[in-house]
């Protein structure tokens, strides 16, 4: 029997940088539409209360398998 819960998984900034292998501040560049990194294609984060914040996990997976998909085309 699965211990995983139905449903959207959230992962945290410390799981994101290690499954993206990107540092704290790339990822936060990617966001930023004022750097020159940014991506209007990298997952936003949600609130998850106070100063929290996480990344929907399936989200992230798309935006990966995008950028492969690029990147074998390219």
């Amino acid at each position: 029997m699965s211990t995983q819960a139905a449903g959207p998984r959230v992962i945290r900034l410390k799981k994101l940088t290690e499954r993206l292998g990107l540092s704290r501040s790339t990822i936060y560049d990617r966001m930023n539409p004022k750097s020159p990194r940014h991506d209007v294609t990298f997952p936003r984060p949600i609130n998850l209360g106070g100063r929290a914040i996480g990344w929907i996990d399936s989200e992230i997976t798309d935006w990966i398998e995008i950028h492969v998909q690029e990147n074998v085309r390219g």
